[in-house]
């Protein structure tokens, strides 16, 4: 039988086997907490408490800014200490609020829940909204968004994404081992609010563990297929996800709802899942710590706003320094500067390696090998679009389908020339965004 997949894409080292054997670990926070208003698409969050505020853990500490918002809560107990600018894993200052964590982390007495069968549609899509869930597979939607398409009817998939293609990256491995109820349970619940919808659990074939749980889990719930998609990145991304899932193609102008398909990571589905059936906000997610600069590579349960320098330590600190630190994986992450940034609600993985070979590369002209184009999944030419960013031309990028590119590295990676094709492809496509807006 033709494994599930797209046109495109390639197979670097996967560094998976760091992390994924080891079960997750929660993490207590010792220091402030930091909560940027801005852990998601869409306006900030607006502060509701003032400097010197006791708070408790679950209590909301900053409300949605519009529709297209998400509210913030407190993880620990304490004490306000700041509402200030702090930076964040891009390098952004952001409003924040920073709380004093008194160590006792008392918490808030959650209102009781209706049973899932009592619940409107609306009321699961308000508690969703209330709990500040948004796609923590690193886009950071709010959810509460993508649960309410025009036109609810023409749902027909519900896609879990199950895949995690990115390298290094288990977390979403460990909580589908050790959590799978929950991730199943939280598909279930997506899947009410679409009366034509049918639930698909969508994960890579190098997890034949968590596919054999799956299958064992739904096995009497008629509405949820569990698909065995072929292990090449970036079979996680929406569109190649989609389209490795069901057969239908999305661009750039479309949502997945344009396709009739609605789709979140695990860590989202697990989160709504809490929310609905336990009425409680987003305050904790799975946090990947590897590389081979660790000590103790492993997947943590991180209360937001936790530093990073506190994950380390749990980590078991570095065994040797590390070259580059990135937060996120390797081939879609972001470089840090340094670790005293916070966790937020999109940070999937610290990544700390003692190379980086991308550094060492000595970019040279292009050969005109075809390599780039042969493993794009966006099925445009990135050598072309690279040479029309470097020398700004708008029209001619545009004329060449330069926004259809899901800047998943794949170019950069297979360039025998390395040239760094992405960077300069994702350039021009923030200034071709920033103008739509204007």
């Amino acid at each position: 039988m033709a494994k599930l997949t797209f046109t495109g894409g390639i197979h670097p080292y996967d560094g998976k086997d760091l992390s994924k054997d080891k079960p997750m670990k929660a993490v207590l926070p010792k220091g402030d907490l930091v909560y940027p208003m801005s852990q998601h698409i869409g306006a900030p969050a607006v502060p509701i408490v003032q400097k010197g505020d006791r708070v408790l853990t679950g209590q909301k500490i900053a409300e949605a800014g519009g529709f297209v918002s998400a509210p913030i809560y407190a993880t620990v107990s304490g004490t306000v200490k700041a509402i200030e600018p702090r930076r964040i894993v891009t390098g952004d200052s952001v409003m924040s609020i920073v709380v004093e964590n008194d160590g006792l982390y008392e918490e808030v007495e959650y209102g009781p829940v209706k049973p899932l069968e009592e619940l409107t549609k609306e009321e699961i899509i308000g508690l969703v909204k209330e709990a500040g869930v948004v796609g923590m597979g690193g886009a950071g939607f709010p959810t509460h968004v993508k649960l309410s398409p025009k036109e609810p009817e023409k749902i027909e998939y519900v896609i879990a994404n199950c895949a995690e293609c990115e390298p290094y990256l288990t977390s979403d491995y460990r909580r589908m081992v050790e959590e799978p109820e929950k991730l199943v349970d939280g598909l279930k619940i997506i899947l009410r609010l679409f009366d034509n919808a049918k639930g698909i659990l969508a994960v890579e074939d190098n997890k034949p563990d968590c596919i054999q749980i799956l299958k064992k889990l739904t096995a009497n719930e008629p509405d949820i297929t569990v698909k065995a998609l072929q292990t090449k990145y970036p079979q996680g991304s929406e569109r190649q996800l989609i389209y490795a899932a069901t057969g239908r193609a999305i661009n750039s102008s479309m949502l997945p709802a344009d396709a009739g398909c609605i789709v979140d990571n695990v860590d989202t589905v697990v989160a709504i899942q809490q929310a609905v059936r336990e009425g409680k906000p987003l305050m904790h997610r799975i946090v990947t710590v590897t590389g081979d600069a660790i000590n103790d590579p492993r997947n943590f349960i991180v209360r937001i706003g936790t530093n990073y320098h506190e994950l380390v330590e749990e980590a078991g600190g570095f065994k040797s320094d590390p070259v580059k630190i990135v937060s996120g994986g390797p081939m879609m992450g972001f470089a840090l500067f340094g670790l005293d940034v916070p966790t937020t609600k999109t940070s999937s993985a610290l990544l700390c390696m003692t190379k980086d070979e991308v550094a060492e590369y000595e970019p040279g002209p292009c050969i005109k090998c075809g390599k780039c184009s042969e493993v794009c999944p966006g099925r445009v030419l990135p050598n072309k679009l690279a040479v029309f960013a470097e020398h700004g031309d708008d029209e001619q990028f545009l004329k060449y389908n330069g926004m259809e590119c899901c800047e998943c590295g794949c170019c950069s990676f297979i360039c025998p020339a390395k040239r760094p094709l992405t960077q300069m492809i994702k350039s021009m496509r923030k200034i071709q965004l920033a103008k739509r807006k204007k």
